[in-house]
């Protein structure tokens, strides 16, 4: 709780003001900054003018995302005019994304000047060191000692309103202890999104989550030279109001290595678009495969000896991480699954991309050349197709009805001219070598994992392989001259994502996967696998596959990959197309406008730490949520299968649900910010319009006992154990054709592959 030196009057906890600090804001860098820009329309929904987002200044990316204005809070122009005079360069602005939310930039590098007095006045403060080789760690020193800076010059002028400072990540972190040694009257939230320590002991072979409870945190982090930052992000941890994560596992993951029980878990979400149609997406994915069907033509020209319409287009993608985003498993499953479909003789060929950036000098002339030949081919038929064109016409427009012949001799269509072009581009078709695995030539070829892993296990895209593999070490844009296809747009065109992760705070990959209704493997050790296998039964059937890489040996979950992938591979079009429809209805459970709710829910519990005077004892938070989420009617019996919307926003089940802030002793006031309520009623109920047939089967929504602990393994509540019932995947095919055969049409018009 913070201190006060002296009476002063009551901060207004009924419309705080939100100050939310992150490395991301306006600068992208990795996956926080999608977190921070999706997020933030919600939250400059609810809370208007009173939100302002902090970040550092970035001259290389802050003119095309800020537009520069001035403040119109006299207090805030007061305290940047301060600073200013002071010698701080900053931008002022509105970040421009939707909703244009308010955004304060500091330029670090105007008070490197100041670097090792803060340097000293942090050791004095909080014991933490800071070498002076470590540029970032530097970086955030200042920006930390400035953000804190700014922030107690602002509160100290304004005094009539409660001030949230929500911090991500220990970049950010470090005003966090700051705030608390000055008493400077702000409560803080901070939200770790994965651990330094974490990320690091994962990445080398080390058995992390049977060994959590074991580490010697201070040795782990001083042998990885990552002492300073360490503490640093444990200081942030326990000197926060609030301290929250992203899952269920990562709340595990902190416990033992930040030694701070979270107080609860705010999952990531995304801003989801609705289609007005259930075959618009459909269509969508469609036009994107069509793109990557004529990339494949061109990369395995001279061997393209199989069928586009029988090919399955899977992938990866994420930073370079080989054994955290669980690429090693990923390759050796691919190789079994070849081995499998060969062995069955199945006529699938599965084209299996992996899209990580790494250390390139160019593209491959091979990958060129590919793309080259048959984009020549494509333009020679287009100008033989035009003029045969011509000749037919002319050849019908003179006919006379002759009483011998045929109408027209197909044999004087084509040109002598027509055939040699023709031959010189079929013969420039032909190669001697196998299409190559890789798109560029890497700097460090003999020692690149990947390709080292994809040579052991001899994928190496021969003709009999019913598994090609793609290794394209760059993030895929439109203007790629091989693979010209934006990331949404090659998602949406794939068939399934694979991400077996071994550490993965949340994983935004397989969200965005399911968002634009495509299936997805992830597994139980990241954040969206604990979240969805905690929320719907039988992720299989609304095409969410989890691997148990927890409970499981390597090579255990590796077969059972296999097997899935295999599985999948097996299935119809028409089962296809049916599952991508029911992922596709999945992406309400990662809408912001519900995930946001969690957000809302920790800086109420920050006030309430900060404030407890200002709250009335007798509310709790269950009467909270219990309003915004029941309309006064009852809910349907249990024997009717709920629809989406009934599971979703009746009562029933709320993202409370899934990852609750603790509440036994902390008990939010609920009477006393009405204004917090009503908006976040009314976006439970946004959408409710929406006709109801549009989804065609009910989704079934896990039971869950709400827990105060982390737990033992997986930090999750005790999933319920009711006997409520479930729709099988055969239930559900059986349910789809007889709908067909009473419609007549297929669902989502039969689009799609």
């Amino acid at each position: 709780m913070t201190s006060h030196q002296a009476p002063a009057p009551k901060r207004d906890v009924h419309n705080p003001l939100l100050f939310e600090a992150a490395w991301e804001v306006a600068n992208k860098v990795g996956g926080i900054y999608t977190v921070i820009k999706t997020k933030a329309p919600v939250t400059h929904q609810e809370y208007g003018e009173r939100y302002t987002l902090i970040g550092p200044l970035s001259y290389k990316t802050a003119p095309m995302e800020v537009e520069a204005v001035e403040p119109e809070d006299p207090l805030l122009k007061q305290t940047l005019d301060s600073m200013r005079d002071a010698g701080v360069k900053f931008l002022y602005g509105r970040w421009l994304i939707e909703r244009a939310p308010r955004v304060l930039l500091f330029d670090t590098s105007s008070m490197y000047h100041r670097m090792d007095e803060w340097k000293a006045d942090l050791w004095n403060l909080a014991g933490i060191p800071t070498p002076a080789n470590d540029h970032e760690t530097n970086e955030t020193l200042v920006f930390g000692y400035l953000t804190a800076w700014f922030l107690g010059e602002y509160s100290s002028r304004e005094r009539s309103r409660a001030i949230i400072a929500h911090f991500h990540e220990w970049q950010a972190g470090l005003a966090i202890p700051l705030c608390r040694k000055r008493h400077i009257d702000v409560t803080t939230i901070f939200t770790t999104h994965a651990t330094l320590l974490g990320r690091y002991l994962c990445a080398g072979s080390v058995d992390f989550y049977n060994n959590l409870q074991y580490f010697d945190v201070d040795h782990e982090a001083g042998k990885r030279g990552i002492y300073h930052r360490y503490c640093v992000e444990r200081a942030a941890a326990h000197c926060a109001d609030v301290f929250t994560t992203v899952s269920h596992i990562t709340a595990y993951e902190s416990e033992h290595l930040l030694k701070r029980k979270p107080d609860g878990v705010l999952p990531n979400g995304l801003n989801v678009v609705k289609f007005q149609a259930m075959h618009e997406f459909q269509n969508l994915h469609q036009i994107s495969k069509a793109k990557i069907n004529e990339f494949v033509k061109g990369h395995f020209y001279g061997h393209f000896d199989f069928d586009l319409d029988n090919t399955l287009y899977f992938f990866t993608a994420g930073r370079y991480e080989y054994r955290n985003k669980g690429v090693d498993m990923f390759i050796e499953s691919l190789a079994r699954l070849n081995y499998q479909l060969q062995k069955s003789g199945s006529k699938t060929t599965v084209v299996a991309f992996i899209i990580m950036p790494a250390a390139t000098n160019s593209y491959t002339i091979e990958a060129l050349k590919g793309q080259a030949v048959t984009k020549q081919l494509r333009d020679t038929v287009e100008q033989i197709q035009a003029r045969v064109g011509e000749r037919l016409f002319d050849k019908l427009a003179r006919y006379q009805g002759e009483p011998k012949g045929d109408v027209i001799d197909p044999a004087t269509l084509l040109s002598d001219a027509d055939k040699i072009a023709l031959k010189k581009r079929i013969f420039a078709l032909k190669r001697n070598s196998l299409p190559p695995v890789v798109t560029h030539n890497m700097q460090d070829d003999s020692e690149d994992p990947i390709l080292n892993q994809i040579r052991r296990v001899q994928l190496f895209n021969r003709t009999s392989d019913r598994v090609k593999v793609i290794f394209h070490p760059e993030f895929l844009n439109a203007n790629n001259p091989i693979l010209g296809l934006d990331y949404e747009e090659f998602v949406r065109g794939c068939h399934l994502g694979v991400f077996p992760s071994y550490y993965e705070p949340w994983g935004y990959t397989p969200a965005e996967c399911t968002v634009m209704g495509v299936p997805s493997i992830t597994t139980n050790l990241s954040g969206f696998g604990c979240f969805m296998e905690d929320t719907i039964e039988h992720g299989e059937d609304y095409g969410i596959y989890i691997v148990d890489r927890r409970m499981k040996s390597v090579e255990d979950s590796v077969n059972q990959l296999t097997d899935q992938m295999f599985s999948f591979s097996q299935k119809t079009r028409r089962q296809r197309i049916n599952q991508r429809n029911r992922t596709e209805r999945l992406s309400e459970l990662l809408d912001w406008k519900r995930l946001g709710l969690e957000y809302a829910k920790a800086r109420q519990l920050a006030l309430r730490r900060a404030y407890p005077d200002s709250f009335h004892e007798d509310d709790t938070i269950e009467s909270y949520f219990d309003d915004i989420h029941h309309d006064g009617k009852m809910p349907p019996p249990l024997s009717m299968p709920g629809s989406p919307r009934g599971g979703f926003g009746d009562g029933a089940r709320t993202p409370g649900e899934f990852g609750t802030l603790t509440e036994e002793l902390q008990g939010l006031s609920t009477s006393d910010y009405r204004g917090h309520q009503q908006f976040w009623k009314s976006m439970s109920q946004a959408g409710s319009d929406d006709e109801e047939e549009a989804y065609r089967f009910p989704l079934v929504i896990k039971g869950r006992t709400r827990g105060t602990s982390v737990g033992s393994m997986s930090g999750a509540s005790t999933p319920g154990l009711g006997g409520g019932k479930y729709l099988s995947s055969a239930d559900l095919d059986r349910a789809d054709a007889a709908l067909s055969s009473h419609s007549g049409a297929p669902n989502g018009n039969g689009n799609g592959h």
